[in-house]
């Protein structure tokens, strides 16, 4: 028997209610950030707290402060991964410092644990509880830090939330000095309406609050995405790719993320090549290609060696794809390398550029057309 199959035309009603629907979710995808983000902070602060009266406990303690945050990062990073090695730490002692004025009076109930009488059991309580004093994002009190006058800080706190700021907002402002030029204004109140405007580039997807670095790690969660359907099949084509053109490439990871300060970078590709024995940084980039492209290039190479490379193991290579229309380059970053000698055998050794820049502009064409073919039968 042939299965009969229904089919739903759409309407004004059924756009309309799906509309209502994609909106819910939105909410609650934003809602369920947000409640993340504030148990997030209140643990941070709370951590801050415990490795600052840690340290008051005794001279030797605070004397060799940066030795415990080393051990303590070690500890916690086999217990829970990523998230707390010794930058994260310092930040939350730095955290807790900037924010010592939230005490046991200005709780919601009362029941901040007083580590000096070891009442530790209420821990968990507090934290949920005092997770309302964090209204913000753990990601924008990390940029708030950054701002080393404390009334400046304070300023765009409380603009952050008087506005509703994104994360982005945030750091525009800040990097605009809008603090800086409001005081300096004549007309402040005309300052602080016009700084309260959102631009169209400020705006967070709720995936994109979901899929927040900080968030990913306080979860435990791998961070395996891609900004476009497009890209994404690119990468797992260019994936394939390389795998098939011999035994030399050994897959590693796919959207591998890695921080520089207090700003996250993610790489698109990370193979291991076993005949020149070094890692290979791949990196997608929509568009003509740039110096800045090779920079950042550069910067995920220096990241690479320092972090992820072997005492055993050559220096890591890179390779920048850039794509736009109706073409693809390619492009190996090898400045890095000590020696010409070591240079030279990598071209040897690794696919040509223009090889890679073929397949890669060719399956590109490839999926716009079935991206176009689908347009067209959905309008249909």
């Amino acid at each position: 028997m042939k299965r009969k199959v229904l089919t739903i035309k759409r309407s004004a009603d059924y756009d309309a209610m799906l509309d209502r629907v994609v909106r819910l979710i939105d909410e609650a995808r934003r809602i369920s950030a947000r409640s993340v983000n504030a148990l997030m902070t209140a643990t941070y602060w709370f951590i801050g707290r415990h490795i600052v009266e840690f340290e008051q406990q005794g001279k030797a303690r605070a004397e060799y402060g940066e030795e415990l945050l080393k051990r303590m990062a070690t500890d916690l990073a086999t217990r829970f991964g990523k998230g707390y090695s010794l930058t994260n730490l310092k930040q939350f002692r730095q955290f807790y410092l900037a924010y010592l004025p939230l005490q046991k009076s200005q709780t919601p109930s009362g029941l901040l644990p007083d580590a000096k009488k070891g009442q530790t059991p209420s821990d968990q309580l507090a934290v949920r509880d005092f997770s309302a004093r964090f209204p913000l994002p753990w990601s924008a009190y990390v940029r708030l830090l950054s701002v080393t006058s404390e009334q400046a800080r304070k300023f765009y706190e409380t603009e952050a939330l008087r506005g509703g700021w994104s994360v982005r907002q945030l750091d525009r402002q800040i990097n605009s000095l809008f603090y800086e030029r409001t005081a300096l204004s004549r007309n402040k109140a005309k300052m602080l309406t016009k700084g309260a405007a959102a631009k169209r580039e400020d705006a967070i997807a709720p995936e994109e609050e979901i899929k927040d670095p900080y968030v990913l790690e306080f979860l435990g969660l791998k961070d395996e995405y891609s900004e476009s359907d497009i890209e994404e099949a690119l990468i797992l084509h260019l994936e394939r790719f390389l795998l098939e053109l011999g035994g030399d490439f050994t897959f590693v990871g796919r959207q591998r993320r890695l921080r520089v300060g207090d700003e996250w970078y993610r790489i698109d590709l990370l193979f291991f090549h076993r005949k020149l024995r070094c890692l290979v940084v791949i990196d997608l980039k929509r568009g003509k290609f740039t110096h800045a492209d090779a920079g950042q290039m550069h910067m995920y190479l220096n990241y690479t060696r320092e972090h992820w490379t072997r005492a055993d193991e050559n220096p890591p290579v890179g390779l920048i794809l850039c794509t736009k229309k109706d073409e693809a380059i390619a492009r190996y970053a090898l400045d890095g390398l000590p020696n010409k000698i070591l240079a030279t055998e990598y071209r040897t050794v690794l696919p040509d550029e223009q090889l890679i820049a073929d397949e890669i502009e060719k399956t590109r064409r490839q999926l716009e057309e079935r991206k176009t073919k689908a347009g067209r039968k959905l309008i249909k």
